[in-house]
């Protein structure tokens, strides 16, 4: 709380409430305990989770639907329960003491951060959202339910936190790298997406075609991984690297790089995300070469480590 205690001191002396200072302030503070694990636009559980923790998670993996700068941490019941309203301040107060809580925080950087706190246990009185900026409690969703909240989720992120104003290239690019990510970790075609700034459902957003943009998710995403190294095709790539062989090491990089590619692209076709059946056959001559030479570059950078 020291480095926070500033700020609330300061919204106090505001007029603020000071059970909404304090809480925003202790929310702010335990994003910064956690936010070297975290990742802009991703939703990132805070320790690893039991079987029943991942299925929650799961399902809100595919419906938070993150712009690219956003920071959220998915928090289960074993780091949930520490964080606790002021006691005084009702309105806040979502789940009994002591009962499996469920919370997800997301925040918005800037001048002055807008923070959203989001209730999704199934033994909560009152699930829901409640939205802060500036020591102030800017709104609040109540539901019957997880589910109901579940179903809501998306709109009322978008509405309330997405950051405004342009995005760039490197933006669309994270964005949509970061969704298929959940694609392909959900096996799942209706993880949320907005296709306005999803450079595979918008490829003019980086001046391209639907067969590059589909290619270059393909590589963008593999890059991703490839040098993540908890990542399991991160460890899978260092262990090639291993091969004393260079004959053996280069035809393991082939093999794999052709694996993943083909996967990636299957996952697209089963998912779909992409209508591969409405391609001429311009574009199916397009995506042959296409995907050969994003098979060789794959290849080149594992080489190179790059």
């Amino acid at each position: 709380m020291e480095a926070v205690s500033p700020k609330i001191k300061q919204w106090i002396d505001e007029g603020k409430d000071p059970r909404i200072a304090y809480w925003q302030g202790g929310l702010e503070a335990v994003l910064n305990v956690f936010s070297p694990y975290l990742e802009p636009g991703k939703l990132i559980p805070v320790e690893a989770l039991e079987e029943d923790e991942f299925f929650v998670f799961t399902k809100a993996l595919e419906v938070v639907d993150l712009s690219p700068g956003l920071r959220a941490a998915f928090l289960p019941p074993s780091i949930a329960a520490e964080v606790t309203p002021p006691a005084s301040a009702d309105k806040l107060q979502r789940i009994e003491t002591g009962k499996p809580s469920f919370k997800i925080l997301i925040a918005r950087p800037g001048k002055e951060m807008r923070i959203m706190c989001i209730e999704l246990s199934a033994q909560a009185k009152k699930p829901g959202v409640d939205i802060f900026e500036s020591g102030v409690l800017l709104g609040t969703y109540d539901f019957d339910n997880p589910r109901d909240c579940l179903a809501a989720l998306n709109k009322i992120v978008r509405a309330h936190i997405w950051e405004k104003g342009k995005w760039g290239r490197e933006d669309y690019k994270r964005y949509t790298v970061n969704w298929f990510g959940k694609v392909l970790d959900l096996q799942n075609g209706k993880v949320c997406v907005e296709k306005d700034v999803s450079f595979l459902h918008s490829p003019t957003l980086i001046r391209t075609n639907r067969i590059d943009a589909v290619f270059t998710l393909v590589e963008e995403v593999f890059r991703k991984r490839a040098n993540d190294p908890d990542d399991l095709l991160g460890k899978a790539v260092s262990a090639i690297r291993m091969i004393p062989d260079v004959e053996a090491r280069a035809a393991q990089f082939n093999h794999f790089a052709e694996k993943n590619v083909f996967e990636f692209l299957a996952a697209m076709k089963k998912c779909d995300v992409v209508p591969f059946n409405t391609s001429s056959d311009k574009e199916n001559e397009q995506f042959d070469r296409e995907c050969a030479g994003t098979i060789r570059r794959i290849v080149k950078g594992m080489v190179s480590g790059g």
